[in-house]
């Protein structure tokens, strides 16, 4: 039986944690008072060998009172398309990213 993601599994998940902690210290920064962070992703793989990502979505999910939508957005584009090493590496080796995202009350 396996224990633990995938190699594969792995690099999105250090994608997701990457900007995870970009996001909340960039907020943080702002001093945006915000509550709690989640992301969720997906990936889609060429179909042949080597099964490259080709796209990977996260929706973020920021809940705080009061949040400005644009806080929350600029946070999210800053770290992907500045901060967060990993999702710049992978942008690079040619992998689109689609970033949505809500905030929760």
């Amino acid at each position: 039986s396996r224990r633990g993601p995938s190699p594969v599994q792995a690099v999105l998940l250090a994608a997701m944690a990457c900007t995870a902690s970009d996001v909340v210290t960039i907020l943080q920064k702002e001093r945006v008072d915000f509550s709690s962070l989640e992301i969720d992703a997906e990936a889609e793989r060429a179909p042949e060998p080597p099964r490259v990502f080709t796209k990977i979505r996260m929706h973020y999910r920021v809940a705080g009172k009061g949040l400005r939508e644009s806080a929350v957005k600029r946070a999210i584009d800053l770290s992907s398309e500045k901060y967060c090493t990993v999702e710049v590496m992978l942008r690079r080796g040619g992998v689109e990213f689609v970033n949505t995202y809500e905030i929760l009350p």
